[in-house]
């Protein structure tokens, strides 16, 4: 199964508390902070609500 890399690149400051929720339960706190996450359904909707905050790559 593939898994993604996901890295927060903007802030979440003026976002909506939904936005926030879903970086901390994806693991990211900062700018920089990168998490390794399986490729589910689950974890792509939550990276497609703040898409605009992170950067995705695909890890093999």
């Amino acid at each position: 199964m593939a898994e993604l890399k996901v890295t927060q690149v903007k802030s979440d400051i003026g976002g909506s508390e939904r936005q926030r929720q879903n970086l901390r339960s994806l693991g990211l706190r900062k700018i920089g902070d990168s998490v390794v996450k399986p490729d589910t359904p689950v974890f792509r909707g939550m990276v497609s609500r703040v898409s605009h905050l992170v950067k995705i790559e695909e890890v093999k």
